[in-house]
This record gives C-alpha cells, structure tokens and sequence, in this order.
C-alpha cells in the first residue's frame, strides 16, 4: 500500500486532535480562571531508503534518503499566563494574583485550583463548588502558626473572643482655657477586669491659675497637675495618673493627647485596651489570605489563613476537572506557602480571575485546523486514485 495513504491517516488524526483541543478552549472561554492549551505536532519515524555514503579519496559523500511516515502529536501544553480579574463584589470570591494555587482536600485528595469561587458550607468550612475543603492553617488566640500541617479553613459560628482587663486609658481633646479658676469638668471612662465586667472611672477636672488639677472624683488617691504652656499645650502632659478602678485595678491614664485652646470642651477618655467577651458578628478576608474574625465587643482576630502552592513545572499538573489539578512526578511536589510569599502572589477579595483563552486565537486555530484536516483527506483522496489507477492496468 501507499505510505502517503498512511500519512494522511495520521494528519487526520493529529489535526482531529488539534480541533478537541481547540475546542475545548472555546468552550470554556467563560469557565473561571480556566487555563488553555496548545497541541504540538512532530513527524514520525522516518523510513530509510537510502545510506549515507561517506566520502573517499576519488567520491563524494552522500547524503540519506529518508520518506518520512506521518506526523503524530507529541503533546498538549497549558498556558498558565495569568488571565483578566472580574469584580463581583462578593467577599468569599478570591484571585490569586500571580502564580499560586489554592490548596483543597476532596475524598482524601489533594487538588490545587485557581478558581477562586468559594463559599461557606453548613459546617463553617471554605469550600468550592463542588465540596472540596480548602486548606490553611488555624489560629489559636488570634496567631496563625504558618509553616505546619494544613488544615480545613473553618469559620467557627459560635466563636467567642475572651474578655480582657484594661491596664491603661488615654484621655485627648481640648480642656477650654477660658474656664474660670476654681470651675470643675467632670468626665468618666470605662474600664474591665478580666472577666469583662466593666466599671467606671470619674475624673474631675478642676482649673487653677496655672492650668488643671485632675484627680478621682471621689478624692482617694493620687493627683495629677496639667501646667498651661502658653501654646494650646501642657508642659507636663507626658506624665501619667495611676487611678484604682471600682474593680481594684491599677489603671494608667494618659494625658498627652489633650489640649487646652479656647472655646472647645472635647475631652473624653477612653480604654486603650481590654474589653469584654464577644462573639463573632462577621468576618473579612485580607490580601495575605487572613480570615480576620469581627467581633461583637469591637475586636478583631485572625482565625485563620489560606494557604498556597507553588510548583517547579506548573505545566505538569494534571487536570483533575472541576477546574482543579493533581501533582504529578514531572510537576514536582507543591511548595506551600502564605499568600504575599515571592512567587505565590497576593490574593483579591470580591473578584475571580477570568479564562485565559484568547478568542482570536482559537479561531485561527480553528481554521488551521480545519485546513490542514482538509488537505491531509486530499493525500487519502489522491493515494486512493493512485491506488486505482493501478488496479486498472489490469482489464
């Protein structure tokens, strides 16, 4: 038979291949953060009908005559260059920008996605679409321990963040230095103990000649004295009270904030630390992968992060469907990492990255294809006539 015939089987075949592959792209143009690919050809073997000849001292060498047998794909590529990032304001929707991938455990696997497209399941856990548990590291107390085993991200939906006692409060605003002397301000600030019970601490503030006397309204203990420095200012403002709270805590209040221009009454003081219990109102997601919890007292506390991978050869993975790939022995294994780490790229909140698929692309791709599947039916339509004509040499 024919080799051309053969030949033209096998670009068939090829080019058959190229359109599945081109067609795929198409049609997940709108899939998220899908990644396309490329088919490669190669020839095959080629058959020898001829030697080389070496040259001698009265001929010339010669060159092999070779009749090549076809061509065949030598393999399928992905394209890994970031695509387009597309809002959708919702804050579980997450683009990797660079080249990491999230890390999600499904029926005892480990797959690795860029689709970002997340959601809270019944259990609190961060999942995808199709149930795979996204994986970082939890928080104890608010610190993350990176660098450990990964574990299911969870959104603990009874959380509560533990009360906390005040050691110190700070008092700021303008105490008006046309007071007449022996007039007196009184202003309270609200303190805890450590099992988030709170109390009140009554300052009175009473003009002298110089400036302001401060001290507890109830007149037990210390006082501080604010000396007026000629400029809206105290000269000694630097200096701490130590006050007993109602709940017998030492509490350091702090005057440096405060000013003492004419015509505004502002001061107020408040805790600048310690609180009450709390339990978790709402949550965000920050750019280093950070599910920072909201809390009902006003605090703020990192639950957990996101972990992501890295590979030596992204274009080994293997496509496991559902946007999501496994690691292979060529792809190297995954070298995990936080989200803002060189070579993994910071994470987006409200927007998933887009398909990469370039739609002009695939269409000249699509009549490459189409042409070179046409011209390689044109050798099997030629050898076949070939093929003919020889069967009727005989009559």
């Amino acid at each position: 038979m024919l080799r051309s015939l053969y030949s033209g089987i096998s670009g068939l075949r090829s080019h058959q291949t190229m359109l599945d592959v081109t067609g795929n792209n198409i049609a997940n143009v709108n899939t998220t953060a899908f990644k396309a690919s490329a088919a490669q050809f190669q020839d095959t073997l080629s058959q020898l009908t001829k030697a080389a000849g070496g040259a001698t001292p009265t001929a010339g060498g010669t060159n092999p005559a070779q009749v090549g047998l076809g061509v065949q794909v030598a393999g399928i590529s992905t394209n890994f260059a970031q695509g387009s990032s597309q809002a959708t304001g919702k804050s579980t929707d997450l683009m990797i920008n660079g080249d990491g991938f999230f890390v999600t455990a499904l029926g005892g696997e480990t797959l690795y996605t860029r689709a970002g497209s997340f959601e809270f399941d019944s259990s609190g856990r961060l999942v995808t679409p199709d149930g795979a548990i996204v994986q970082g590291w939890g928080a104890v107390n608010g610190v993350v321990a990176d660098g450990g085993a990964t574990g299911n991200i969870t959104l603990p939906g009874g959380a509560i963040v533990p009360a906390k006692a005040s050691n110190a409060a700070t008092f700021s605003g303008n105490l008006p230095s046309e007071t007449a002397v022996g007039s007196t301000l009184v202003r309270t600030v609200d303190v805890y103990d450590n099992l988030g019970s709170s109390s009140q601490i009554s300052l009175t503030f009473t003009r002298n000649a110089d400036g302001w006397n401060v001290g507890k309204s109830d007149g037990t203990g210390p006082s501080l004295a604010l000396m007026d420095d000629g400029a809206g200012g105290f000269s000694n403002s630097t200096e701490t009270l130590k006050v007993t709270s109602g709940t017998g805590k030492e509490i350091t209040l702090n005057f440096n904030e405060v000013k003492g221009f004419a015509e505004m009454n502002t001061i107020a003081g408040k805790a600048t630390d310690g609180n009450e219990a709390g339990t978790l109102n709402s949550y965000t997601l920050g750019a280093d992968g950070t599910l920072v919890g909201l809390f009902s007292n006003g605090e703020q506390q990192a639950i957990g992060r996101i972990a992501l991978a890295t590979f030596v050869n992204p274009g080994g993975l293997e496509k496991a469907g559902s946007s999501a790939y496994r690691a292979t022995f060529n792809s190297g294994g995954a070298e995990l990492g936080t989200p803002g780490e060189a070579g993994l790229g910071s994470l987006t909140s409200g927007a998933l990255e887009m398909s990469n698929v370039d739609l002009s692309q695939e269409f000249t791709n699509l009549i490459v294809a189409q042409r070179g599947f046409q011209a390689n039916a044109r050798i099997i339509t030629t050898s076949d006539e070939v093929l003919q004509e020889l069967t009727n040499l005989k009559r």
